[in-house]
């Protein structure tokens, strides 16, 4: 791996402590790993969880870390298209454990987790997303749909045929112009 030649800050130990850790014992539905001209940013993954709207999806996500990790926590965002009360439109994401509740005991697998968790239950009491939010609690049918709208796409996006920020009737489904919320039934 190309970026191990500068491993000596404590950030950089860390993250490669990370990293052998999530290659040793992986959580289920979740993976990540260093980019290989950084190791201070990484390339994700998130599968839905089973048995939630999102089953079968598959999220791409980013996580950029400086050199005050484990002190602070990453900066995350999806990359992949998402329809979620607390995912804000440019994919950065609402969770206490990523701001406030953030402690240096929580590493790449633990945040990958927290995350695929949040997926099923949201806290639309904190919304990014008010659309997303409102329906979760008032139309739960019409949530459903657009998150397997998302679902569907994440599987264009991972096999790389569709580039993200491409239009498409589905993304527009999915809360594109999420502002607009006159669409109820």
């Amino acid at each position: 791996m190309a970026a191990t030649t500068s491993t000596t800050t404590p950030a950089r130990r860390r993250l490669l402590r990370d990293f052998k850790k999530l290659q040793e014992d992986p959580p289920t539905g979740v993976s990540g790993a260093p980019n290989e001209i950084n190791l201070l940013s990484w390339n994700c993954i998130i599968f839905g969880p089973q048995g939630t709207p999102f089953e079968d999806g598959t999220f791409k996500l980013v996580m950029d870390f400086s050199e005050d990790y484990p002190n602070k926590p990453p900066k995350v965002r999806f990359l992949s298209r998402m329809f979620h009360p607390n995912v804000y439109a440019d994919g950065s994401i609402c969770l206490d454990l990523l701001n406030s509740r953030w402690s240096p005991s929580y590493d790449v697998a633990s945040i990958l987790t927290s995350i695929q968790s949040l997926l099923d239950a949201p806290n639309p009491n904190s919304p990014a997303n008010s659309l997303a939010a409102q329906l979760y609690q008032t139309d739960r049918r019409e949530y459903e749909k657009r998150v397997a709208a998302i679902v569907e796409e994440s599987w264009l996006d991972a096999d790389g045929e569709q580039p993200p920020g491409q239009g498409s009737s589905k993304e527009e489904i999915a809360g594109e112009a999420a502002d607009d919320s006159n669409s109820s039934q």
